[in-house]
């Protein structure tokens, strides 16, 4: 009954206040302190007992009643951080208003004339010693006593009182390093698991989280300049626990290990608290962790993200072990494969995984050399393909799509990468995929091939970047698989049809990847790459038809009438499909009413890209901007990376002058295709291919192998050309893809409580599937 009547009052309460027409006075105790001091609400209870149409109506009607409930529950915090909260009541009242704040603070920031009122200075508020300008702004005092409340004693980490019960620790004087959560970076003891104190770290996080989602309620900015002011003033000196808590948030997500003991069905007959503070955890930690590189970051103006500066300053070999093991450890986790169906548990935070891995590479490069230094990486690279090819057909996984290619893309861009794919590959992950003997290089053709043949169309923008990762890797590669031979050679079949190649007018860029795969492959490891040369000599009519591209007025027109009729999917006829590997399933589109997030585009290749040269001791030269290739200044975005050629055609009266300008397009690039390797490869070796058959009889593949596997094109080729690598460059505009994903994920994941759930988002749409 106690927690019945708990809730009627705290309703009463909320209805008192809307009822309200004129303000409450701060000092009226007995008024505002129905809403912590006597309640014992969860926060699923809060969030129902506290309409959204309720709180706007007070944001509305009576702003200074609304004012007051937050400056008096953030004092109650800022009270609470200071004593140490040693009652047990006291910590009942800490839990209420920071439910009540979390529940209030969407409807303040959805406003345009509220954003600014957690940062003005309240008045009648206590003076600051350290603060010249008076009293600190609301926010500043909020997010100080929430990190001094995320090392209290007894309340969120355990005591270090050594003599009696009645002795208190100074909340002023404690070394919150001293405290650090678990384990791991920069701190050697493991603390005992107490659910209580995760429980409570949970629901401060989740303040915090809310807090710093003042970022949805502003419109994607193209500059992406605009400082968040939240987590610039929590990362920042001002912030004593800056350090402890970073790495606390960091140790906590790499030492989670969601098995546990291995009982099978462990998470049905335990709670995981750890879990739920994980998801938390990670979650503060890719939304702290913004800081713009480069140029865009030199016209911002603020203090160092500390958060930034710890993560870009580890540096120990077994930190980053630590670091690797547990991320790789949590990626791994959903493709877990056991003789009892269900009986592990399996983590749903797999996307905020991937943006804190990429992060870690992209703010150290110290941690991305270790990565890549030993066949690690590949720990991460399964898991990646997996969910790449598990999420290819279902349109609310874009995101998750997007960032698995980009950080494929940041780690081809170094030389290990590509060689750490020559390891066999013998983990039988179930992926929809063909059954295949080969190498890590060989999956993740596969893998791609599956993208582009059979995902949905909005990956289309991503086919430039799944084709420079497979251009980066190609001069390392020591022996693909017939499999992933044929896959490749399905691709250029698949890119070189008329219809496609004219009816968008960057579509060509795709062949000259392609072709630059198979250059370096030949210029660079002709020796083990037999499967390869024998399927370039089988498809030797695909680079005869593109060496004779007929390209004149009549064809250009037939091609996009032929458009129209066309379904845009990549044909996969002839792509030599075969049973898929035991325990796959097939990828599935999204279930209808399935809410996903909108995302900004992306930018084109080549402002995603640098191009650098391999010199002969293996050190990259970073080039001049796009030299040797055709300008690539397409945006790539689902409404850009597509002209429909045969609308506009229809719909322009003259039609000659269009398809001339077409032509002069096709002939643009037509002459710049680099064919010459391939057609003196296929000149020397299809005659003696055809000799060795007549001459032996031969029919069987395997002995056609045997003989081009010996064979040899020394003093034959061109002069080999210089490899060039395409490394990522942070930019602004991936930097807001990257702030618009993760904060769509957030607010995706969010849903006990709904944090955010019905207000008025402006940094990213909510679309039903």
């Amino acid at each position: 009954m106690g927690n019945a009547d708990s809730k009627l009052n705290f309703r009463k309460a909320v209805i008192r206040l809307t009822t309200k027409t004129q303000p409450v006075e701060t000092t009226d105790d007995a008024f505002w302190d129905q809403f912590w001091a006597d309640t014992a609400t969860t926060v699923q209870d809060v969030f129902a007992l506290v309409p959204a149409a309720e709180i706007r109506a007070v944001r509305e009607e009576s702003p200074s009643n609304l004012a007051t409930l937050c400056y008096k529950a953030v004092e109650k915090l800022v009270q609470a951080a200071e004593s140490g909260c040693p009652s047990e009541k006291e910590r009942q009242i800490v839990l209420n208003c920071t439910r009540l704040l979390t529940r209030i603070l969407p409807y303040i920031f959805e406003d345009a004339d509220w954003r600014g009122f957690f940062w003005s200075n309240v008045p009648g508020a206590r003076q600051d010693e350290d603060n010249d300008d008076g009293a600190r702004p609301l926010a500043e005092s909020l997010l100080l006593a929430v990190s001094d409340l995320l090392f209290c004693p007894d309340f969120t980490v355990q005591s270090h009182k050594r003599a009696g019960p009645d002795t208190e620790e100074d909340m002023q004087s404690i070394d919150s390093c001293e405290y650090i959560w678990e384990a791991g970076v920069g701190f050697a003891q493991s603390p005992p698991l107490d659910y209580i104190h995760d429980l409570n770290r949970t629901e401060l996080l989740k303040l915090l989280l809310t807090c710093f989602s003042d970022a949805m309620y502003l419109p994607p900015s193209a500059e992406n300049n605009i400082l968040n002011r939240w987590v610039t003033f929590f990362s920042s000196t001002d912030n004593r626990h800056a350090l402890p808590l970073f790495t606390s948030l960091l140790n906590v997500v790499c030492a989670y290990d969601p098995v546990g003991y291995g009982i099978p069905y462990n998470y049905l007959m335990f709670s995981d608290y750890r879990e739920v503070l994980v998801e938390h955890a990670v979650q503060i930690l890719i939304v702290t962790l913004e800081h713009e590189a480069g140029a865009a970051a030199a016209t911002l103006v603020g203090p160092d993200n500390l958060f930034v500066n710890y993560l870009s300053r580890i540096h120990r070999e077994e930190d980053f072990s630590f670091i690797l093991k547990g991320l790789a450890r949590l990626m791994t986790n959903p493709l877990i494969q056991t003789y009892l169906p269900n009986s592990t548990k399996k983590i749903q935070f797999h996307q905020e995984l991937l943006v804190l891995f990429w992060k870690l590479c992209d703010f150290n490069k110290k941690f991305l050399f270790f990565v890549l230094k030993s066949s690690d990486v590949l720990d991460v690279l399964v898991p990646i393909l997996f969910y790449l090819n598990d999420a290819r057909a279902d349109q609310s996984c874009v995101g998750l799509i997007h960032i698995g290619v980009f950080i494929l893309l940041l780690l081809s861009g170094e030389r290990n990468f590509g060689v750490r794919l020559n390891k066999t590959y013998s983990v039988r992950v179930p992926m929809d995929i063909p059954v295949f003997t080969g190498t890590h290089a060989d999956l993740l053709i596969m893998i791609f091939h599956k993208i582009i043949t059979g995902g949905h169309q909005h990956l289309k923008p991503l086919f430039d970047c799944l084709l420079t990762i497979i251009v980066n890797v190609s001069p390392y590669l020591k022996s693909l698989s017939m499999v992933a031979a044929n896959k490749l050679l399905h691709l250029l079949e698949a890119f070189s049809t008329n219809w496609f190649l004219f009816s968008a007018s960057q579509n060509h860029h795709l062949i000259f990847f392609l072709l630059e795969v198979f250059n370096n492959l030949i210029q660079y490891q002709f020796d083990g790459n037999c499967n390869l040369v024998y399927t370039l000599i089988r498809k030797r009519n695909i680079f005869h038809q593109l060496a004779n591209l007929t390209s004149d007025p009549v064809t250009i027109h037939k091609a996009l009438e032929m458009k129209k009729t066309t379904l845009a999917r990549i044909s996969r006829t002839n792509s030599q499909e075969t049973i898929s590997m035991d325990g796959s399933r097939p990828a599935v589109p999204a279930e209808p009413g399935t809410l996903k997030a909108s995302l900004v585009a992306i930018p084109a290749i080549d402002k995603l890209t640098k191009k650098a040269q391999v010199s002969e001791d293996g050190t990259m030269v970073c080039l001049q901007h796009n030299t040797h290739s055709p300008q690539m200044t397409h945006k790539h975005s689902p409404q850009s990376s597509d002209t429909n050629t045969s609308g506009i055609v229809g719909a322009n009266g003259d039609l000659l002058s269009f398809l001339c300008t077409v032509l002069r397009q096709v002939l643009s690039w037509k002459s710049k295709l680099p064919l010459q390797t391939i057609m003196r490869l296929l000149q020397v070796l299809v005659p003696q291919v055809e000799k060795i058959c007549i001459d032996k009889g031969l029919t069987d593949e395997s002995e056609i192998l045997k003989f081009l596997q010996h064979g040899t094109l020394v003093g034959l080729l061109p002069v080999p050309h210089p490899i060039l690598i395409r490394k990522y460059q942070a930019n602004a505009g991936t930097a807001m893809w990257f702030r618009t994903y993760t904060w769509g994920v957030i607010y995706l994941r969010n849903v006990d409580p709904p944090i955010w759930y019905d207000t008025d988002v402006r940094l990213f749409e909510i679309q039903r599937i």
